[in-house]
């Protein structure tokens, strides 16, 4: 592969990983690296195989698409990515028996991994010791957004309303029961299990009452040992997308937008989100909400950006009740990001494509400082 040309940034997009988004994360690299600039951006795909292995991945958008149902996946082809710390930004390919390859500098690192081991802060924390720019939220944010308990804490004491929660930590539910199903009986029926550090909806069971607590349980720890149980809050789901300042001024909101389902699915599953046409799950944008409700929804996200110290864009979750309540569900830090997903629709709603998105996103990385911020 050729060295970047000098009038062009190299960005480096990552994506795979190790968690059960992993395809998801495939789907959202293929539409960035078909939206990048060629004549404006130098591109290095590398995927992370669902063992952990970097390997140079395919700059093909096709190759990393939902095929007749069925998620991509970063394949093992040889070639291992290394990006050692004691050269700031040069990426290297370890070949078995080979002698090692540069692939040359690297301006930025779009890390585009859903859950675990990507967008928890893991992947941030080792750009970070690597000395290398990339975009999104760093260290502190990426582990708090994902940890929706954590999140609840921080969010509730920035004075934002989130919904009451139970927290079953690892073991606590075959040692604790009692008190579990205490805590868990004053949200009241139905509530919703779901693992406390993962995407996608994965793991999340619609529980009707306490015989049912036990299999959703074990389903949520399937993607997770920490599992949390929230009340059923009713309202509609709306969502608003922050993007990080421009030459460091406040946080931008778009315009709110909200998921309208039919009732083939009890709440936005992952089948929902993902594998459904659209004859059952559609995007509503901008919503149909009385506009002190919209203005509030958009202050309260770019609270929550603050809050949580977050860098680039995030896209915040809220349900609108049928009095007008108004309660946060959860703070993405790496939503998902297909032309056709949430985050890209509104701020096209709000006057930004997504090419232009995308742009700006790496610049905004590009300009970030290296080290303690």
């Amino acid at each position: 592969m050729s060295t970047a040309q000098p009038d062009r940034i190299r960005v480096a997009v990552v994506f795979g990983g190790r968690s059960s988004e992993h395809g998801i994360s495939c789907v959202t690299a293929g539409s960035v690296l078909a939206a990048l600039d060629r004549d404006r951006y130098d591109v290095v795909p590398v995927g992370i195989t669902l063992e952990g292995r970097w390997v140079l991945g395919p700059d093909d958008p096709e190759q990393l698409s939902i095929t007749d149902g069925k998620l991509p996946e970063v394949a093992d082809l040889g070639g291992t990515v290394v990006l050692p710390s004691e050269r700031r930004g040069q990426l290297t390919v370890q070949e078995s028996g080979d002698v090692p390859r540069q692939l040359g500098q690297v301006d930025v690192v779009v890390p585009l991994l859903h859950g675990p081991y990507g967008e928890d802060g893991t992947l941030q924390g080792l750009l970070e010791m690597a000395g290398v720019r990339y975009v999104g939220s760093g260290v502190l944010a990426s582990a708090i957004g994902m940890d929706k308990h954590y999140m609840k804490i921080v969010l509730a004491d920035a004075g934002i309303p989130v919904c009451q929660h139970a927290l079953v930590a690892p073991g606590s539910w075959e040692t604790q029961r009692d008190r579990v199903l205490a805590e868990v009986e004053k949200l009241g029926w139905p509530v919703f299990v779901k693992p406390a550090r993962a995407g996608s909806s994965m793991g999340i069971t619609k529980v009707a009452g306490p015989g049912e607590l036990e299999t959703a349980i074990l389903a949520a720890r399937e993607h997770d040992p920490k599992v949390l149980i929230e009340e059923a809050v009713v309202g509609r789901e709306v969502e608003c997308a922050v993007l990080e300042g421009l030459s460091g001024g406040p946080a931008d909101a778009s315009v709110v937008g909200e998921i309208v389902m039919d009732d083939t699915h009890e709440f936005y599953d992952f089948e929902a989100k993902y594998l459904e046409d659209e004859s059952h799950v559609s995007l509503s944008i901008p919503a149909d909400l009385p506009d002190a409700a919209a203005q509030q929804i958009r202050e309260y996200a770019v609270r929550a950006f603050e809050a949580l110290s977050c860098e680039g864009l995030a896209r915040v979750d809220f349900f609108f009740g049928p009095g007008g309540e108004i309660v946060l569900n959860e703070v993405n830090t790496m939503p998902g990001f297909t032309p056709t997903s949430m985050f890209p629709q509104l701020w096209a709603a709000s006057g930004l494509d997504y090419p232009a998105l995308v742009d700006r996103l790496v610049t905004t990385a590009a300009n970030r400082p290296l080290g303690l911020r």
